[in-house]
């Protein structure tokens, strides 16, 4: 059994980071069972997720979409918010009440909580009857952790607290034909003081370019039309490997191989430099949608969340990337209720929301995470303020959600077509500034990137028809 440590999650040093390579002589065991997975969290969780059901199929368990009736459930949970833990508890509730009936059923949790120690001591305590955990480190043993726990009959528990190393050659069962997401860089040495992730996911280590680019490479002759560069800080691409390459420069390579779409999450304002913004000013292929998380509007509040940058600092940089790039739609995220936060700090939130105009925000009430320093200040906002504020937030953002999207109606945009939404015979897609749009249309153009005309708008989608022109 290896349990979580903070003390060893915390420590960063300059020891160089090893490549490993995926290898796995378990086949049979999972033949004639099925597994669900439920993935909680961010687009690394969910690329880990494809990491995962390529393993277990690897095993031979067969995918099955419904938790109830399969013969293995696995969590793989997001430990960012407050609101991840609770849902992933509540999913391990009702999973409880399936074993009790299923005895044979096999229940495990991996991903950022199993790299908390809070969550493993009230496993230990309280969920005696999970199966497996395992952490975001040693993913790539799944096959390994599943077969000592099934040989064994017994709990299993695995979870690495380290810097971390790099593993190539992980098998990947993509959930679409059209969009895939390639990781570039793992792990965060910001340390924000509300973040738990460098504690969950280790320190900043970049995949060598020549991996990078190979895997977009086999993208391309599959068929892929968009790829998504993933990272907790994607911007901080290379500077650990000190070769002077960077993200720009990835950026550009990866251009080059012809993949028609390139996206890229998240970045962080610090680490986000002009030659970034040249680059994607410069190639049609990398798409004009930046998702640039502010946090706060207050400088005080930016510092206490040891940010590294002033409110001033970041209204620079988005103008500077809105002047370059005109065409940009810039999306954030927005924290309200931070410790100390005053009516005043929240005015200047504002504020510069009125001045920005998001494209798109994702907002949030404060929550304290285990461990991390913002946890231990002193909070005196109440929750009834906090809620107050994030209403008032949210009616502010919407109303610049929607005065963005009716700029384009009357306009064409670029759409990679990916399916058929709820409404029936109503395709949906995304333009190249990541904005949600329906229309009607043969089910022929999916995985297509098509030509649409933009005829009305809402807050959060656009309605369009195929430009036949």
């Amino acid at each position: 059994m290896k349990l979580p440590n903070y003390v060893e999650a915390r420590k960063r040093t300059k020891d160089k980071v090893e490549i490993e390579h995926y290898s796995n002589d378990i086949k049979d065991l999972g033949i004639g069972k099925t597994y669900h997975i439920k993935t909680y969290g961010c687009q690394m969780n969910e690329h880990d997720s494809e990491n995962i059901k390529a393993m277990l199929e690897e095993l031979g368990f067969t995918y099955n979409d419904d938790y109830q009736t399969s013969d293995l459930v696995l969590l793989n949970t997001c430990s960012i918010r407050e609101n991840a833990h609770n849902k992933a508890f509540g999913m391990l509730g009702r999973l409880k009440h399936l074993k009790e009936e299923n005895h044979n059923l096999i229940v495990g949790l991996c991903g950022c909580m199993a790299q908390e120690e809070g969550v493993i001591n009230e496993i230990l305590t309280k969920y005696k009857w999970i199966n497996f955990v395992f952490g975001t480190h040693n993913l790539y043993r799944l096959p390994y952790i599943l077969k000592e726990a099934l040989d064994k009959n017994e709990r299993e528990i695995e979870v690495f607290s380290r810097e971390g190393n790099i593993v190539e050659g992980i098998p990947v069962k993509r959930d679409s034909k059209y969009k895939a997401y390639v990781n570039i860089i793992y792990g965060c040495d910001k340390f924000c003081t509300y973040c738990i992730v460098p504690f969950t996911r280790g320190k900043q280590r970049s995949r060598l370019k020549e991996d990078i680019v190979r895997e977009v490479e086999e993208l391309v002759k599959d068929g892929y039309k968009e790829v998504t560069l993933l990272g907790q800080n994607v911007n901080a691409y290379g500077k650990d490997l000190s070769l002077g390459y960077g993200m720009e420069e990835l950026l550009e390579e990866v251009s080059k191989t012809g993949i028609p779409r390139i996206r890229f999450v998240t970045s962080h304002p610090w680490d986000f430099t002009d030659g970034m913004i040249d680059v994607i000013a410069k190639y049609k292929n990398i798409m004009p949608a930046i998702h640039l998380p502010v946090q706060s509007g207050s400088s005080r509040i930016l510092k206490l969340m040891g940010r590294r940058y002033t409110k001033e600092e970041y209204l620079t940089l988005f103008h500077k990337i809105k002047e370059r790039i005109p065409n940009a739609s810039i999306s954030t995220d927005i924290i309200v209720g931070f410790p100390s936060e005053t009516e005043e700090d929240f005015k200047e939130t504002l504020d510069l929301v009125n001045e920005c105009k998001f494209d798109n925000a994702f907002t949030f009430i404060y929550s304290p995470r285990e461990n991390t320093a913002a946890a231990r200040l002193k909070d005196e906002v109440t929750l009834a303020e906090k809620e107050e504020r994030l209403h008032e937030l949210n009616d502010l953002v919407n109303i610049y959600f929607k005065e963005n999207n009716d700029k384009l109606v009357g306009t064409t945009v670029p759409v990679l077509v990916e399916g058929v939404s709820e409404k029936k015979g109503i395709l949906f897609g995304y333009t190249d500034t990541n904005k949600l749009i329906n229309f009607e249309g043969d089910s022929s153009v999916i995985g297509k990137i098509i030509d649409v005309k933009v005829t009305s708008a809402k807050t959060w989608s656009l309605d369009g028809e195929i430009d036949e022109r």
